[in-house]
């Protein structure tokens, strides 16, 4: 059987060789660069690469959305940092906690927290790429609903969210619907404030990647956590966590203590809460206070409802903030790693203007 002789002259042959490795010479450049283009602003970078959102106000409060990398100064522990990474506007996927303060202080403010909180989570979410998850936490933690993109899951958990003396006794102990993990706490009056920020962060937010904020409405009294303030915040830093808190206080409600005894219900995964010793009143802690230091130091920020500021206001601030952020990475010099807490201060060269970030960051490895 003879050969199958080519169509194409010879020269022809050459000159289509080299025109195919001129093809794929630019192909392989143009796919260089698109990859070069995507790396302004990462997820992660490396184990010892450093990230983090900021959101810049001039003195009248008003979001600062035109700056460049040139305008930051940043420090880790009093060094000078080089910020190798930066986005104006981040378009990473954002993963949004809830967590709802359901003791009895704060059983008639509830329905104006519901609304809101569904319109917020309806207008905020993109779909198919951000996702959210509801807790409500009083003398127990309760996952009403965990991660999910579903508005039509979000809006059922929400619907969920209702003061111990209702909720647990109707549902018969039940750890509400829309796919939640059941319960953390026990028997006793309570406030399980610093324990939710906790499991949040470390159960649910730690695994996440790309934007990660958590939004708590409470009169931010606890009254009973396993955990302390300093380890929650810890917790939320280490899961690179902004707090944004609202202080939303019905001055003639139940009373700050806002918990009531009850036989023990929950048991979840881990426990949490429930059966420790009563807070004295000498201990008794500024709500207020305690909301600010746990917003300022994740890079959040903190609010308080008021007639001049309703809740639906405040949402909206928290809406334009997560959508004009800052991303900014570096990578600390090897001798700059050690195990433990980092100092962070993050500024702009231009004056009158502030910049809101987290404070510091662990390494614990």
């Amino acid at each position: 059987m003879g050969k199958v002789q080519s169509a194409i002259p010879k020269q022809n042959q050459w000159g289509l060789s080299r025109l195919s490795l001129l093809f794929f010479a630019v192909l392989l450049l143009l796919t260089d660069l698109s990859v070069r283009g995507q790396q302004r602003a990462p997820i992660t970078l490396n184990v010892n690469a450093v990230n983090l959102l900021a959101t810049v106000r001039d003195k009248h409060g008003n979001i600062i959305r035109n700056l460049t990398k040139d305008d930051f100064v940043l420090e880790q522990d009093g060094k000078p940092q080089t910020i190798s990474y930066f986005a104006k506007e981040s378009d990473l996927p954002l993963t949004l906690g809830l967590l709802v303060d359901t003791s009895m202080s704060q059983r008639r403010v509830l329905d104006q927290e519901r609304a809101a909180s569904r319109t917020f989570l309806n207008e905020v979410l993109r779909a198919d790429k951000d996702r959210a998850f509801v807790i409500q936490f009083d003398r127990e933690v309760t996952l009403l609903q965990d991660l999910t993109s579903s508005r039509e899951k979000l809006q059922a958990a929400i619907d969920h969210i209702d003061t111990p003396q209702f909720s647990r006794a109707s549902r018969g102990g039940s750890s509400g619907g829309g796919g939640g993990h059941g319960s953390h706490g026990g028997g006793g009056g309570g406030t399980l404030l610093y324990d939710a920020v906790f499991l949040a962060s470390d159960e649910l937010m730690k695994k996440q990647q790309g934007r990660k904020a958590v939004i708590i409405l409470t009169d931010g009294v606890d009254h009973g956590s396993k955990e302390t303030l300093e380890e929650a915040i810890a917790t939320a830093q280490r899961a690179d966590t902004l707090v944004y808190c609202i202080l939303f206080a019905d001055k003639e409600g139940y009373g700050n203590w806002g918990g009531f005894g009850g036989p023990h219900v929950g048991g979840g995964r881990g426990g949490r809460g429930g059966g420790y010793p009563p807070r004295t009143e000498e201990s008794h802690p500024d709500g207020k206070k305690v909301l600010k230091q746990m917003a300022e130091a994740t890079g959040g920020r903190f609010f308080e409802v008021s007639q001049k500021e309703p809740i639906d206001k405040i949402y909206d601030a928290i809406d334009e903030e997560l959508r004009y952020q800052y991303s900014l990475g570096y990578t600390p010099a090897k001798a700059d790693t050690g195990v433990g807490y980092h100092k962070l201060h993050l500024t702009v060269k231009q004056k009158d203007m502030i910049v809101q970030t987290r404070d510091g960051f662990y390494l614990d490895r």
